[in-house]
């Protein structure tokens, strides 16, 4: 296979000068934290909404919705759109989400805006990338405001068959390129197939630290060095990953995925890995852990638990190529729901979450969103939930 290597990271000495450039520029901080409480230990369900399928807005198709961010400051709320730029150029959404701890009211969409590749232009789709590969397809998972300062960051994650590794790119709140960060070599695809990011599954989740000043990842499965792919009777090994703001590399811990829970069709494909990370504070975690099963008749069962994380007894795996025939301490889990044995009816492919507002009781409010693949058979559903503490 021909590999093109793009070069998404620019110079260390171009990230240290834009870097300290913008956020000279930028005047006011926002605050920090994201949430009243600094733990979560039980969810309580509010209630659903669904964006109807084939909805229009500002010319552009709204689906694959697979990630969502909420500003407590100014009560700002942006959706990702997954979407290649197959049925528009990437983009995110602004929108308002109405709800209490009683009901789940309504979604209104607000604006849109594309997201732009470092050259100023829109993302491009497979299509023109073959006759064009200066651009970049960028295929878009988690979005997140950046408590620090006015922009945002998303991800990335890749092409192996185009030879596009994943990224991670901070933009502005009107989605122009602002910088990347430099993602570890470990998960960086090789010639040979024997190395990096599986295709599909890599750079899922982000998160800021609880204080800001670092930045988070969560890959969906185990790096092909790493082990082999999940089955029904053996787990595995992802990566969850520490940078600081210019794309260094803290820490890293492993996280243990669950093994696939039901068997597929014959011939049909399941899988199961993170889709999402969340900080709760400086150690703990909240992780989305997905599961899709195919059944003989194409159809899609989606099995979907929240975890929180601790990373305080974990192994620093940093220095690690391989996790293959090594002792290492996980981080530890804590199941906090099961979203398939909870009475909320109808559960699709759920890819985002974040903390929102803060009810009027006081208590902190979780928003989980799912990505429809602009399927007509799936739902663009978006569930609200009540933290309950201690």
């Amino acid at each position: 296979m021909k590999m093109i290597y793009k070069s998404f990271a620019i110079s260390l000495l171009a990230l240290t000068t834009l870097s300290h450039t913008y956020n000279s520029q930028v005047s006011a901080k926002a605050k920090v934290s994201e949430h009243a409480t600094q733990s979560v230990d039980d969810l309580r369900f509010i209630g659903s909404q669904t964006v109807p399928y084939n909805t229009q807005f500002d010319d552009t198709k709204v689906g694959a919705i697979s990630g969502i961010t909420y500003q407590p400051t100014t009560h700002r709320w942006l959706l990702i759109s997954a979407d290649r730029s197959e049925q528009n150029p990437s983009r995110f959404y602004e929108a308002k989400l109405n709800y209490n701890q009683n009901h789940f009211n309504k979604i209104k969409l607000q604006s849109m805006h594309f997201l732009k590749q470092p050259n100023g232009s829109n993302y491009t789709n497979k299509n023109h990338y073959k006759d064009n590969p200066q651009d970049i397809v960028a295929d878009p998972e988690s979005i997140r405001f950046d408590p620090l300062y006015k922009q945002i960051m998303y991800t990335s994650e890749g092409d192996r068959s185009l030879g596009l590794n994943p990224f991670i790119h901070l933009a502005s709140l009107q989605g122009d390129f602002i910088t990347e960060i430099p993602i570890s070599h470990t998960q960086k695809m090789d010639q040979h197939a024997k190395h990096g990011f599986r295709n599909n599954l890599a750079l899922e989740g982000s998160t800021f630290s609880a204080d800001g000043h670092s930045i988070w990842t969560a890959t969906e499965a185990p790096l092909i060095q790493d082990g082999k792919s999940l089955t029904l009777t053996t787990e595995g090994l992802s990566r969850i990953t520490q940078y600081d703001r210019q794309g260094r590399l803290l820490n890293e811990y492993a996280y243990r995925l669950d093994a696939i829970p039901k068997s597929p069709g014959k011939g049909k494909e399941a899988e199961n890995g993170v889709s999402e990370l969340l900080a709760i504070n400086n150690h703990e975690f909240l992780t989305l852990e997905r599961a899709s099963v195919q059944s003989s008749d194409n159809s899609y069962h989606n099995y979907v638990r929240i975890y929180k994380i601790n990373t305080d007894q974990a192994t620093d795996i940093k220095n690690q190529e391989s996790l293959k025939q090594t002792k290492i301490h996980p981080v530890k889990k804590e199941l906090i729901a099961d979203l398939n044995k909870e009475d909320i009816g109808h559960i699709d492919n759920i890819e985002g979450i974040t903390f929102g507002k803060q009810l009027p009781n006081g208590h902190d409010s979780i928003v989980i969103v799912a990505d429809n693949n602009f399927n007509k058979a799936q739902k663009q559903q978006f569930m609200a939930f009540e933290v309950i503490p201690k």
